[in-house]
């Protein structure tokens, strides 16, 4: 042969040709079950890349964009051909394999991720995802390893931004699925979720040194403070510090890096230009969040303390509004709809039972823990918005229920949070948002319309049924475990008997 298939300097058109059929030969040899296309995919790339005396050791990525777009005059190939995603595929693969054997030079600072996915594969079946889960995850572990290669990122440089460009990348990635399909079609938080649960594992394995998780994003060191600070002076749970941190970083860069130059101006603009669909209860958020994190600015010394008067009022009227309620023969009938056939169904009707019958919030299911279940005694331990644990009684049925999850239906892992999702890898559910989905399902399966919706409205339907059967509004906010007795009272608005007790004739009509 004239020339070494990894040089086209010095062969001359026709050694150029020999060493082009050379590597289609060997291409064929290492996967005889290719299509005629894919070899005719590689021989029209080479052909081109010869026209434009490209080395076989420079070909990459870029070349395959620029073979793509060029005016195709290359003999007996057609320009059609080219607008071919499947031919273009086959393009990708065959430059692969020109990676593999060395013909095409891939820097040194470019690891090849793909030859730790039997690894990777490992560790999925061992935390015990179904088979649907188990092929997701693999496959888009693969399509990562492929991207990262052709994009020629060290493994140093793989970060959140490489995770997010995957993931909104325009797939023209040289890889296929199950029964030869181009990669084509996978959404951004497939790819996103895939590639983060393969670079976690890579860190794990010391492939990537990272001095954070990839999927935690940098957190401005301000709202790092204030959390401090909520923590030991204020006494906030975790749940409140998530939620302050997250509503002060929608608007933390509005004011400012330097406290210093806080103003007034800016500060109200905060509350005021908010767009349309934001909620009233969104925007007193926003009030009482940013009031706390400008009390935390100014017990450090870094900001006047007038400027906390600067902050608008969100005017809330006690008493304005009417708890919402479902009748109780209809939660009768929703709990009797609730299945046992399913790890799913055991699950939820536990969940809620314990919302319909002792009216806890959606917080106390997120937060339950084994421990917290006295079984001996019959009672639950419950934290609510406190630090301070309160002992409820446990009823009859939602012990059943819940005893009935955990021993038939929980799965066995490490964790003691009670409440867990029903597929690998089996974590806590991830915030008490997540009750009030699950009540949304549990009436969509169950036929039920038209009623109030979240998980809350339990807790007001049983406390109104107390009320209507004599209970007064001091038994009612222990057992609710209100802080203030305003909070009960306004249950006394649907005691549709006790208000026509009391009603008063309207002036000059008739009563």
């Amino acid at each position: 042969m004239a020339s070494h298939p990894n040089s086209r300097s010095g062969g001359g058109p026709r050694a150029a040709t020999l060493d082009d059929r050379a590597l289609v030969q060997g291409y064929l040899a290492q996967h005889p079950k290719l299509a005629a296309g894919a070899l005719s995919a590689a021989r029209h790339f080479l052909k081109w890349a010869g026209a434009h005396d490209i080395a076989y050791k420079d070909l990459d990525a870029a070349a395959v964009d620029r073979f793509a777009r060029h005016r195709c005059r290359c003999g007996r190939y057609s320009p059609r051909q080219l607008r071919d995603p499947v031919y273009m595929t086959d393009v990708r693969r065959f430059l692969r394999h020109l990676e593999n054997a060395g013909i095409v030079t891939v820097p040194a600072s470019v690891d090849r991720l793909d030859k730790y996915l039997p690894e990777f594969s490992v560790r999925l079946r061992a935390v015990g995802y179904s088979k649907p889960t188990y092929a997701g995850r693999l496959s888009q572990a693969r399509h990562f390893a492929e991207w990262i290669l052709q994009a020629r990122i060290p493994a140093k440089e793989i970060t959140d931004v490489a995770i997010e460009q995957f993931a909104l990348h325009d797939c023209r990635c040289g890889i296929r699925t199950k029964r030869g399909r181009r990669v084509t079609d996978t959404g951004t938080k497939d790819r996103r979720r895939g590639a983060r649960r393969f670079v976690n594992f890579l860190r794990d394995q010391d492939v990537i040194n990272l001095s954070a998780p990839p999927d935690t994003l940098e957190i401005d060191p301000r709202l790092d403070g204030l959390a401090q600070w909520l923590r030991r002076e204020r006494g906030a749970t975790e749940e409140t510090i998530r939620r302050y941190q997250h509503e002060a970083g929608r608007w933390i860069g509005v004011l400012g890096k330097d406290p210093a130059h806080y103003n007034a101006a800016t500060i109200r603009s905060i509350v005021l230009d908010q767009i349309p669909e934001r909620s009233r209860s969104s925007i007193r958020m926003t009030v009482t969040v940013l009031r706390a994190f400008l009390r935390f600015t100014v017990s450090q010394g870094l900001c006047a303390p007038f400027l906390l008067h600067a902050v608008p009022p969100a005017i809330r009227r006690k008493l304005s509004t009417v708890p919402r309620v479902i009748p109780t023969a209809t939660i009768e009938d929703i709990i009797a709809s609730s299945g046992t056939t399913t790890s799913v169904d055991i699950r939820d009707r536990a969940i809620l039972l314990l919302l319909a019958r002792m009216a806890l919030r959606a917080g106390d299911v997120w937060q339950l823990r084994l421990f917290d279940i006295d079984w001996r005694a019959g009672r639950l331990r419950l934290l609510g918005k406190s630090r301070r644990g309160t002992m409820l009684p446990l009823p009859q049925d939602a012990g059943d229920a819940l005893l009935a999850y955990i021993e038939d239906a929980r799965p066995i892992v490490s964790t003691d949070r009670v409440f867990l999702r029903t597929q690998a890898p089996f974590t806590p559910l991830r915030s008490s948002a997540e009750i009030a989905g699950i009540v949304a399902r549990i009436l969509n399966r169950g036929g039920f319309s038209h009623l109030p919706t979240g998980s809350h409205v339990f807790r007001h339907s049983l406390a109104s049924a107390w009320l209507r059967d004599g209970a007064d509004l001091d038994q009612i906010g222990i057992a609710l475990r209100h802080a203030s007795r305003d909070t009960t009272a306004i249950y006394a608005k649907v005691d549709i008997s006790m208000l026509a007790a009391v009603v008063q004739s309207w002036p000059g009509a008739a009563s």
